[in-house]
């Protein structure tokens, strides 16, 4: 089993001690909102990227019994703490493979902590903490890039004029009253509906729809 990381160009990074245990975190992404006085709510809004951290050491000495890649491969352990540093200021994503399992994911280096110990002259060790990466992808939608449309019609914000129609023993007064709550409003119904109506107000026939407003 081994760590690498693969850069754009294709170069192999190997880190030469396997460390002990690594650490996939992953968690569902939440938008929390307060409504009201019911309190706070929260609505799935997908996976978070998933965080890859693991520690181990660069050794100034090579011993097979832990040290992979052979002898000739070890990196010098300041040259290899650089080239965690170009990892962690590079501004294109790595390819992260851990060989004989199913990891293998672009990343980019969030961050890494080198310590020396005193006991150990010329060992570096590291933390180190990977974040998944995945390609932002904009539709094209209607030839036009990252374009959004509305299949929904929209609502005809127009107000719609107010009918009624005419029934047996209605009069211009009565329908005023009953419609716009003033029975001296019938000749503006009437007005509106002249053409219909004729020159006598008094001549409405039951069927006919009147238009009141």
């Amino acid at each position: 089993m081994e760590f690498r990381l693969i850069d754009g160009k294709g170069k192999r990074f190997t880190f030469p001690v396997n460390p002990e245990e690594v650490t996939i975190s992953r968690q569902k992404g939440f938008d929390t909102t307060t409504i009201l006085s019911r309190g706070e709510f929260d609505f799935p809004q997908g996976n978070k990227i998933k965080e890859i951290s693991f520690s181990s050491f660069f050794p100034k000495e090579y011993d097979e019994a832990f040290c992979k890649g052979g002898k000739k491969n070890l990196p010098n352990p300041q040259t290899a703490m650089n080239k965690l540093n170009d990892f962690l200021a590079s501004k294109t994503p790595l390819r992260f493979i851990i060989t004989e399992t199913a990891v293998n994911v672009p990343v980019f280096v969030s961050s890494h902590q080198s310590i020396f110990r005193g006991g150990e002259p010329g060992d570096v060790y590291f933390d180190i903490t990977l974040r998944t990466w995945s390609e932002l992808k904009v539709a094209k939608i209607g030839g036009i890039k990252g374009a959004v449309t509305n299949k929904k019609p929209r609502t005809d914000m127009k107000e719609k004029n107010k009918t009624y129609t005419v029934k047996p023993g209605d009069s211009l007064s009565k329908i005023a009253k009953l419609e716009l709550g003033d029975s001296s409003k019938w000749n503006q119904i009437y007005k509106l509906n002249q053409k219909m109506i004729g020159k006598n107000p008094n001549a409405i026939k039951p069927g006919q729809k009147l238009v009141l407003s």
